[in-house]
């Protein structure tokens, strides 16, 4: 790689209830606003990567929108399945057109992401997933949008973390449906 060229960043962009949640208990994420004022597609085309969990893949991975979603929920998914796939997975292991498969050596494998040439690398999840990147020290960016609800119980967006993580504060963006969009860049220091 060049000197003049960065390294890709690997962002962990996701919805977050108030209390911390990702999703309810029953899977749900029927609290997530979705609005033109947040421009996620702008998001999108600023990545050309998705980093999943095999749950996560097998869940949304090739997530179609129904026939009667309106034309920016279809253009959204879209904009996500034009883009390369990785799935890290203990048990699934094949390589197709839509998506490859990681088993192991998830550190050599991302650091070898993150040097090719292209856009950023959304790590997409699940908790697990997450889980994995952040003790690896392998998420550069925390784009949390954090939605005004409180679910009580549900899936942990921060479970098990091994160390203490510092951040360092890039940007904070409000929106009128009540979304705060929180944005850290990892503390290498």
């Amino acid at each position: 790689m060049s000197d003049n060229v960065r390294p890709r960043s690997v962002i962990l962009d996701l919805a977050v209830t108030l209390d911390g949640f990702i999703e309810g208990e029953n899977g749900e994420v029927d609290w997530c606003i979705m609005d033109a004022e947040m421009e996620f597609n702008s998001f999108l085309n600023h990545i050309d990567t998705i980093l999943y969990g095999r749950k996560s893949y097998d869940l949304w991975g090739e997530f179609a929108p129904e026939n009667d979603a309106n034309e920016t929920e279809k253009e959204m998914w879209e904009i996500v399945h034009s883009k390369e796939k990785y799935v890290f997975s203990r048990t699934k292991k094949r390589t197709d057109n839509k998506v490859t498969f990681i088993n192991e050596n998830i550190i050599e494998e991302v650091n070898k992401l993150k040097n090719q040439p292209g856009k950023d690398i959304w790590l997409y999840g699940g908790t697990s997933l997450i889980t994995t990147f952040i003790n690896l020290g392998l998420v550069d960016e925390f784009r949390l949008s954090v939605h005004p609800v409180i679910l009580g119980e549900g899936k942990p967006l921060f479970i098990d973390i091994n160390k203490r993580i510092n951040l360092q504060m890039v940007d904070t963006k409000k929106f009128s449906s009540g979304v705060v969009q929180l944005i850290y860049r990892l503390n290498r220091n």
